[in-house]
């Protein structure tokens, strides 16, 4: 079936039937289309010719005589009756062929032609002229006027003041008819002596020329053109499309710079992407060189802020430092991919990048910034860890050394005081009782002294960042107790020396201080306890803390009760002292009084229910943390589960070979759609992850995914996806380029895929020879068939890896079936453009050529040295040989 030859027409406004055309148009139309009518009616004798474009044709007639000298078909005959349904059958009968040569006639009758419609029958010729004497040019895929335009546009290029741009205003000042008929037939007329200011001369020295020696009928008028503002389109049209049919004889010569054209478009291309290749592989191996250093460091100033701005660091860099160049490789390998195929599918040797630069070498660079990112995070997550305990005892640490230095006040001092010299007996006998009480304080102390020294140890050992200041401390600490020991020994041997002078014990004092000062370090202690700071991760680990706080409020009602006894030995003595009416001495005994005891029993009560809430609030945090864990594993659990699975079908697509490459394409991109529809669950992950970090989370029962596997394995997904689809891209591109029919291509790829037993995408050589002889591929089991498996190896395998890709497999195959473009090809291209010479000039190759090609090729083409060779000859056959690769360009 012949296709329909519509298009134009569909662009064109509907015939109005009560509308009119320009008057200036309708009169060029006129003109031109009965000029044109004529030229091929001419053909059957001068009286066949018309005169009257509105009166000749409304028989129908003449009309069936054009179509049939046009298309070189017999219309049905025609009747030869004057009567008015004998003119419609007959104008019927050519609107029906015109119709059956696919054209659609848009609001045109037979009853408009017969009755003399201009606008009608005007409209149905430009129709015809569409039909036959444009629609079927064709330039580089475009046809009708877009062809017709582009076919004028490259044969005007070199003539100055020629700018084709359309049918109307280019052609107004004769240039352009001149610069054809130049370009195909110079000896005809002289461009350099034409000026652009003389447009009714060009005009007419064009149309003059075409009528005597191109045979082409003088179709426009020179005066309604130069005096238009805007010439008629069609007119100028079906006298431009004359000029091609009348060159239609060069079009050998156009075809074969169309060939070099393409071959030259493909190799420029090919150096582009070569280019860019070395681009991006430069700034991915600069970034990875420059980055990879600091996440090996795994050092930091020892503090906790220090260590959190690190933290930070780490994740802008996987937020936003990263992930545009996980892209830029992606980018990377498949426009080196792209590139390879482009390479065989054009004959031309395979790309090798300059050293260091290989998609092998990127992939180990970015494996090996991989690894080195792999522990960074944990590493800075465990050292958080390990600091906020550093952090947590020194604050223990710094809480027991004032709690200790306020004890130890004054107290060398108090040992080293000689008052028990001058008191009288009863005085010295209250010191001795005194300094008793002190030894038991001073041995309740010991414990806490021992804790400030245990601190510091660990401290020490866990390198804290202040050590200086906390051993200096302890030192001082340590160095103090020895000497409160001595002093309290030597003290001690004094008064036992003068204990022969004590004879009265005030029983209450003494019982008071015994009392007083046990409870009194017993309070210090439950103070210290109250107010003593924790760290815990668990709800466990709170409810311990809660039940040892318990365990403390059972004991509050004996510790009432003591407080109470203490309390009553004072009442006692204020008794006493009413009774006799003395007033009461201080105690001899101790230095703690009645209030202090009082004081500090009603701050331990109020620490009690402080406490509970401090631990509440923890309880409270902890759970919200056991929130947090369940929140992430929940979704966690989901999103890897999701990412497995859809590696899994990533995975799966193309191994039985049953469906199409499309299909196949079609599903990948419905998986690239599904991950990219995916993403915000990745994201919220990623909140909720931060929401567990912020909070110090460092492990998770609930769930065996981590971020940071969720991560790779989302990055791993995303590589698989589009590596996936560049390689089908790639297959379609060379079944499609090679001509290889969809049983073929199942084939190639359903014999690969069975040998192919790991599911590695490529070839072993014993498999991949076993695979061509299951294809029918015939291999001598001696030295010639190893001599050419080897042969065909250094094809499929020229880097020597080892294995053979799908890629090149099918590469191979096509090879066997397809034919490609050849040195040889565009060889003779060359050939005809230099009129048979072994030689090519400059001169002839900026006329054939677009300028950009032109230049391409007058670059790199080498001097020709025959002895035939003219000045400035140029060698096309080393060229031609070069392109594909089989000498130096």
């Amino acid at each position: 079936m012949e296709p329909e030859y519509d298009g134009y027409m569909e662009e064109e406004e509907e015939w109005d039937r009560e509308g009119l055309l320009d008057p200036a148009w309708e009169k060029q139309q006129k003109k031109t289309f009965t000029a044109w009518c004529n030229s091929h009616l001419r053909k059957t004798g001068p009286q066949n010719q018309i005169e009257n474009i509105e009166e000749d044709f409304r028989n129908g007639l003449k009309l069936m005589l054009l179509l049939e000298v046009i298309s070189g078909e017999h219309l049905p005959k025609p009747d030869r009756g004057k009567m008015r349904f004998h003119k419609i059958a007959n104008v019927n009968k050519a609107l029906d062929f015109i119709a059956s040569k696919g054209v659609k006639l848009v609001s045109i009758g037979a009853e408009e032609i017969v009755d003399g419609n201009v606008k009608m029958t005007l409209g149905m010729i430009w129709t015809i002229i569409l039909r036959f004497a444009i629609q079927d040019i064709t330039v580089e895929e475009l046809t009708a006027k877009e062809g017709l335009l582009l076919w004028c546009q490259r044969k005007t290029a070199p003539y100055k003041n020629v700018n084709v741009q359309n049918f109307h205003l280019s052609f107004k000042d004769g240039l352009a008819f001149c610069a054809l008929i130049h370009r195909h037939r110079p000896d005809l007329l002289e461009y350099n002596n034409l000026s652009k200011e003389n447009p009714l001369e060009n005009l007419n020295t064009a149309f003059d020329i075409a009528e005597k020696h191109l045979d082409i009928p003088r179709m426009l008028d020179p005066e309604d053109m130069v005096n238009s503002a805007k010439p008629d389109e069609r007119s100028v049209m079906a006298y431009v499309s004359s000029y091609y049919h009348a060159f239609s004889g060069a079009q050998q010569a156009e075809t074969a710079a169309n060939r070099i054209c393409k071959v030259l478009k493909v190799n420029q291309e090919n150096e582009r992407l070569m280019e860019e290749y070395e681009r991006l592989a430069s700034d991915l191996l600069e970034w990875i060189r420059r980055t990879r250093p600091w996440l090996e460091n795994r050092t930091t100033d020892n503090t906790l802020p220090g260590t959190q701005r690190r933290l930070e660091e780490f994740r802008d860099y996987r937020r936003k430092q990263k992930p545009p160049k996980l892209e830029d490789k992606a980018r990377l390998e498949n426009s080196f991919n792209t590139l390879q195929t482009r390479l065989r599918l054009s004959n031309r040797p395979a790309y090798l990048p300059t050293e260091g630069k290989m998609v092998s070498d990127i992939a180990n660079a970015w494996k090996g910034l991989e690894t080195a990112e792999k522990g960074f995070e944990e590493w800075l997550l465990s050292e958080l860890q390990r600091l906020e305990r550093l952090d947590h005892l020194a604050q223990k640490f710094r809480h027991k050394c004032e709690i200790h230095e306020e004890w130890a006040a004054g107290k060398e001092d108090m040992l080293k005081s000689g008052d028990f010299k001058k008191c009288r007996l009863n005085e010295l006998k209250a010191m001795k009782k005194k300094h008793e009480a002190f030894e038991s304080d001073l041995a309740a102390h010991q414990d806490r002294v021992e804790q400030i020294a245990a601190i510091a140890q660990e401290l020490n050992s866990l390198d804290y960042h202040d050590l200086v200041t906390v051993n200096s401390r302890c030192q001082r600490i340590c160095d103090q107790w020895d000497v409160l020991g001595q002093l309290t020994q030597k003290r001690r041997d004094a008064l036992e020396e003068a204990e022969r002078v004590l004879e009265r014990i005030d029983q209450l004092h003494l019982e008071f201080a015994k009392r007083a000062a046990p409870f009194n370090n017993w309070m210090d202690g439950a103070k210290e306890d109250l107010l003593d700071m924790f760290i815990v991760h668990t709800t466990e680990e709170v409810q311990g803390l809660v039940d040892a706080h318990e365990q403390f409020k059972a004991t509050l009602g004996e510790a009432d009760k003591e407080y109470a006894t203490i309390v009553g030995l004072v009442q006692e003595v204020q008794r006493l002292g009413q009774q006799f009416g003395i007033t009461p001495p201080d105690n001899p005994y101790t230095t703690l009084h009645a209030q202090d005891i009082t004081n500090k029993w009603g701050e331990v009560k109020q620490l009690v229910p402080h406490r509970d809430t401090t631990l509440q609030q923890e309880m409270m945090r902890q759970q919200n943390n056991e929130r947090l864990r369940r929140q992430f594993a929940a979704k966690a659990n989901v999103v890897g589960q999701w990412i497995e699975n859809q590696l899994d079908a990533v995975a799966s697509i193309g191994v039985t070979g049953r469906s199409s490459l499309e299909e196949q394409l079609k599903k990948l991109q419905q998986f690239d759609k599904a991950v990219v529809a995916y993403k915000p669950n990745m994201e919220e992950l990623e909140k909720y992850n931060q929401e567990v970090q912020e909070a110090m989370i460092f492990e998770n029962r609930y769930t065996q995914y981590t971020m940071e596997t969720l991560r790779v394995g989302w990055e791993q997904l995303l590589t698989a996806i589009a590596r996936n689809i560049n390689e089908v891209e790639n297959q379609i591109l060379t079944r499609d380029s090679k001509g290889i029919s969809e049983a073929q291509m199942n084939e190639f790829r359903m014999s690969f895929n069975h040998f192919d037993k790991n599911r590695t995408k490529r070839l072993e050589p014993k498999e991949f020879k076993a695979c061509l002889i299951s294809l029918g591929y015939k291999i001598r089991d001696d030295k010639q068939g190893e001599a050419d498996f080897q042969r065909i190896m250094s094809i499929v395998d020229p880097n020597r890896s080892n294995y053979v890709t799908f890629d090149a497999f099918l590469d191979f195959m096509t090879r066997e079936t397809a034919d490609t473009d050849t040195a040889e090809q565009v060889m003779q291209s060359f050939k005809i453009l230099a009129g048979d010479k072994p030689y090519i000039t400059a001169q002839i190759l900026r006329q054939e050529l677009p300028p950009d090609q032109a230049e391409y090729c007058i670059q790199r083409m080498a001097p020709y040295t025959g002895r035939d060779a003219v000045p400035g000859a140029l060698d096309y056959m080393s060229f031609s040989t070069a392109l594909y690769g089989e000498s130096d360009l």
